[in-house]
């Protein structure tokens, strides 16, 4: 990782690591309890199971009435609680925690619906494979307003730290190539993208597909800048990559994708880097819904008062406020600050130095956005100022010398301007 030089106006150089080797993969065992998180709003009304209810590993679970959301059991077990639990920004999940049971059974539901890869089909992968680790991205190849031409699938981890993808790459690429296959089948997309580091371009020469290689250097991993540089694409302001057509998924859930079908069975386990206290990485592998405090003991981790817990990487990732924190199919990283390691944070006001405008990305005048999102001008930082252009790739908060929190400004905008848009657009 290489900073700005002390003399010049560079930009600072942020280079993702690579792994020269396949690491050794530290086992997590399981849990007495495990918590799922199901992306949407707990409604007791309409539960379609209860407290104590008897669960199999593998077993899709539906939630509601007239809904098809879901998770999938990573143990066998009984249900012990279904609460509320609330996110960033107030985004509201569903949490189903489950006591483990001594013997495991493994549900054959999946199997029954998948019958072989051969007869794979877009419903199967959509009612039993949207849970799996890397958290495919199953609901948008059957949204009809938003058709799919392109699929990227991302070999390379997005964030700094994070090597999850990187050892799918190295360990699991006949299960790659057997996910690409079978998204190609169900959706009927051909055009499917791989894009890769230099040093992954070897192993993936084994898949047959076209494989384009991106920039070493943070945040050129970001579908954004992949679209601009890869495709030669421009995503409008405000947009994503499948507003036009381009669905971006990972080489993890796509080797989860192959490896159910090969198997049966749907993949339960996410693999993810922990970085401890000292800096020093490790490859972890969890059954999805262990939480962050088993994971810790396993590393003889102690947390201290005002000691930080971050799910995802250094520069996106999220801090939380718990220990009991459990991994999802989307966790890639945890990270462990000592108290006495967290960066400042301030509220200084700008000095108008304009390193945010020469790292930023996406050419923002971020030294003008941030004076509207501190005083709460949220609709003006949207329309003269470029809100919406901010791919959120955090650059900004890492280079201000004021050491103002710029990335969580933007975060917290945007969201408060998406719920005063809903509420207009519920009440009108």
């Amino acid at each position: 990782m290489i900073k700005r030089s002390f003399i010049g106006l560079s930009k600072p150089r942020l280079a993702y690591g690579s792994l020269e080797d396949t690491p050794s993969l530290k086992q997590i065992p399981t849990s007495k309890e495990v918590t799922l998180l199901a992306d949407c709003p707990f409604d007791k009304k309409n539960l379609l199971f209860k407290k104590k209810a008897a669960v199999k590993t593998g077993q899709r679970l539906l939630l509601y009435k007239e809904s098809d959301e879901y998770v999938v059991s990573s143990v066998t077990g009984e249900v012990s609680s279904i609460s509320s639990y609330t996110g960033d920004f107030g985004r509201s999940y569903t949490a189903i925690a489950i006591e483990v049971a001594g013997d495991e059974e493994i549900d054959d539901e999946f199997n029954s619906a998948a019958s072989g890869s051969k007869d794979a089909s877009l419903e199967t992968v959509k009612n039993y494979l949207a849970f799996a680790p890397g958290n495919p991205p199953v609901k948008l190849f059957s949204d009809k307003d938003k058709p799919i031409n392109t699929i990227v699938v991302c070999c390379v981890d997005s964030d700094l730290l994070i090597t999850t993808n990187q050892y799918i790459v190295k360990s699991d690429i006949d299960a790659i190539k057997n996910g690409i296959s079978i998204l190609k089948t169900v959706t009927g997309v051909n055009d499917i993208i791989m894009v890769a580091s230099q040093s992954q371009m070897h192993e993936l020469s084994a898949t047959g597909e076209k494989v384009n290689q991106v920039n070493d250097t943070y945040p050129s991993a970001l579908p954004h800048l992949i679209m601009k540089n890869v495709l030669g694409k421009m995503v409008p302001a405000g947009k994503t990559p499948e507003d036009i057509g381009v669905c971006f998924i990972s080489a993890e859930a796509v080797a989860s994708i192959g490896n159910a079908f090969k198997s049966g069975q749907i993949p339960v386990t996410k693999i993810f880097t922990l970085v401890k206290k000292d800096g020093s990485k490790s490859l972890v592998s969890a059954r999805i819904g262990t939480p962050a405090s088993d994971i810790f003991k396993a590393f003889n981790i102690t947390l201290n008062e005002n000691d930080r817990i971050i799910f995802g990487g250094p520069m996106t990732g999220s801090s939380v406020y718990s220990e009991d924190h459990p991994v999802q199919p989307d966790t890639d990283a945890i990270i462990v600050q000592d108290k006495d390691d967290i960066p400042v944070i301030s509220d200084y006001p700008c000095t108008n130095c304009g390193d945010c405008i020469r790292v930023c990305p996406a050419n923002i005048q971020i030294n003008l956005l941030v004076r509207f999102l501190e005083a709460g001008q949220y609709e003006a930082a949207a329309d003269q100022y470029d809100l919406y252009s901010c791919i959120e790739c955090g650059l900004c908060s890492y280079v201000c010398v004021s050491e103002m929190p710029i990335f969580q400004y933007i975060r917290a905008a945007k969201y408060e301007l998406g719920r005063a848009n809903t509420a207009e657009a519920t009440n009108g």
